[in-house]
C-alpha cells in the first residue's frame, strides 16, 4: 500500500487530535480573554476614572504593550488552526448548506453561524486591535472620540454582537466536543449561554452608549 503523502495514518490522527486540542486551548483563552476584556471596558458605564485607571494599570506593567500583540497572535493562530475545518470552496459551502437544511440540527446551524462570523470577526477584530494598539495610552476620551466619530460607532454595533454570539457558541461547543456538557444537559447550557451572550451584548452596547454621550473633555 503506497501513501501519497508520506504521513502513515497513526500519526496523521495523532496530529489532527494534537491540533484539535491547540484550536480547543487557544478558543477557550480567547473567550476569557473577550469576557475579561468586555468588562473592563465596561468600566465605563461607572466611571470614566475607573477605565482610564485599568488601562493605566495594564500599560504602566506592560500588559498592555505586550500582552495585546500576543493576544492578536493568539487570535490568529486559533483562526488558522480553526480554518482547517472550514469549507472555502463553493462546492463544500454548498454542500454544508443542503445538509444542514436537510438534517434541520440546530448544533450544525450553530457551527455555520460560527464560521460565518468568524470570517467577519477576523478582518474587523484586526482592524479593532490595530487601531488600538498603535495608539496607545488608551483612555475614556480617545475611545469616546472615536466612537463619536461615527464610523466606528457603526462599526462597533456590528462587531460587538458578533463577537459575543461567536464566543457563546464556542464555549458551548467546546464543552458538548470535550465531553463536559452531557447531552441530556445540552438544553439547559443553551439557555444559560444564550442568557450570558445576551448579558454581555446589553452590556457592551451600555458602555458604546455611554462613549456616544462622553464629554471629550474627560
Amino acid at each position: 500500500m503506497s501513501i501519497d503523502s508520506g504521513v502513515l495514518p497513526g500519526k496523521s490522527s495523532r496530529l489532527d487530535g494534537l491540533l484539535d486540542w491547540m484550536q480547543m486551548l487557544s478558543g477557550a483563552g480567547l473567550i476569557l480573554f473577550m469576557w475579561a476584556h468586555m468588562l473592563l471596558v465596561a468600566s465605563v458605564i461607572v466611571s470614566p476614572d475607573w477605565m482610564n485607571a485599568i488601562a493605566h494599570f495594564f500599560e504602566a506593567t506592560g500588559m498592555a504593550q505586550v500582552g495585546g500583540p500576543l493576544i492578536f497572535l493568539l487570535f490568529l493562530t486559533h483562526f488558522f488552526l480553526a480554518a482547517r475545518k472550514l469549507p472555502f470552496r463553493l462546492e463544500g459551502q454548498k454542500t454544508i448548506w443542503s445538509h444542514a437544511k436537510m438534517m434541520r440540527h440546530g448544533d450544525t446551524w450553530l457551527w455555520i453561524v460560527q464560521a460565518v462570523s468568524a470570517m467577519i470577526i477576523l478582518l474587523m477584530g484586526s482592524i479593532h486591535m490595530w487601531v488600538v494598539l498603535t495608539d496607545l495610552p488608551i483612555t475614556a476620551a480617545k475611545s469616546a472620540a472615536r466612537i463619536q466619530g461615527g464610523f466606528w460607532f457603526v462599526f462597533y454595533m456590528i462587531l460587538l454582537p458578533l463577537t459575543e454570539l461567536h464566543v457563546g457558541i464556542g464555549f458551548y461547543r467546546i464543552g458538548v466536543k470535550w465531553g463536559f456538557i452531557t447531552d441530556d444537559r445540552r438544553g439547559m447550557f443553551k439557555k444559560r449561554e444564550n442568557f450570558l451572550t445576551l448579558a454581555f451584548i446589553v452590556i457592551g452596547f451600555a458602555a458604546l452608549l455611554r462613549f456616544m454621550f462622553l464629554s471629550i473633555a474627560q
